[in-house]
């Protein structure tokens, strides 16, 4: 059965009217007549009552009708999904992560990322990962690598990466922090306390406080964890950071983890991107290295 008949033929069956099927489908009215007569005749069956009038479906005509446009969509379908895979994709996407995710994180991705999908371009913009939620939820980024609200909009999906651990970090140089913790049955309300200016960071350290009934002396709020950090070994204060920025911080040497109790619950990293995104042939294929990094 030939696929030109039978759009001619799906055509006809919609207008009823052979001059507009010929006319839509650029064929002279002779061959569209000829093309149904070799349908009927392999079908071995009439698809058509016609008179000078009209032209009307018979049963067997409206049964066909209806499997020419099912197997037409489904051809179709077919050779998009065809074409799509045999060229490569293009365009671009933007991604958001803090720095310290670019460097114990990202490699990972982008190195396969970039043996596979070679003509795709990501635009990359670092920052505070307090912002990664927004960032995707404003249509600012399109993917973003970050930690787990507790509770995730629902308008998001997310794929953890990794379990980050939380501590709480002073510093190694003589200092009033450190002068306050040496005391015995320190008092926690006089310590410095640098702070996240927002994020999953700052409601933990907020919450640990309030379980102990302690009310911080806030020293600073900062943006980032890698400039609290910083901030930590000039001797400012204490904080609470996750262990991944600890790991990779030119201020490792400076800086001292604090036993706590209770333990901190952890940070879920992973990357997030908007559900209504999910069938972006760009989304989907970021997606699928982080699901194979995140179950390897």
């Amino acid at each position: 059965m030939d696929i030109r008949n039978l759009e001619l033929f799906l055509h006809l069956s919609q207008s009823l009217h052979f001059g507009r099927t010929a006319d839509a489908m650029a064929v002279s009215p002779s061959t569209l007549s000829r093309a149904i007569q070799r349908l009927e005749q392999e079908l071995g069956c009439e698809l058509l009552d016609r008179d000078n009038r009209s032209v009307t479906l018979t049963p067997a005509g409206l049964r066909l009708q209806q499997f020419a446009g099912n197997w037409l969509a489904d051809w179709q379908a077919m050779r998009e999904q065809l074409k799509q895979s045999e060229s490569p994709l293009q365009g671009r996407l933007r991604l958001f992560c803090s720095v310290t995710a670019s460097y114990f994180l990202l490699p990972d991705i982008l190195a396969r990322f970039r043996t596979r999908y070679p003509q795709l371009e990501l635009r990359l913009e670092t920052g505070d990962p307090a912002l990664a939620i927004d960032k995707v939820l404003n249509d600012e980024s399109d993917l973003a690598i970050g930690a787990r609200p507790d509770a995730l909009p629902a308008k998001l999906d997310f794929i953890r990466l990794q379990t980050v651990p939380l501590v709480f970090i002073a510093p190694r140089i003589p200092c009033l922090a450190n002068e306050l913790l040496q005391e015995a049955n320190a008092d926690w309300s006089r310590i410095p306390v640098i702070l996240p200016e927002q994020g999953v960071a700052r409601k933990r350290t907020n919450q640990w406080f309030r379980n102990k009934g302690i009310s911080p002396h806030v020293y600073a709020e900062v943006a980032g964890n890698e400039a609290i950090v910083g901030m930590v070994a000039l001797g400012c204060g204490i904080a609470l950071v996750p262990t991944a920025v600890i790991e990779h911080s030119p201020m490792a040497d400076k800086i001292r983890r604090l036993d706590v109790t209770p333990d901190l619950k952890p940070f879920e990293v992973g990357v997030c991107l908007l559900k209504k995104r999910l069938e972006d042939p760009l989304i989907q294929a970021f997606r699928q290295i982080a699901l194979q990094l995140a179950n390897p």
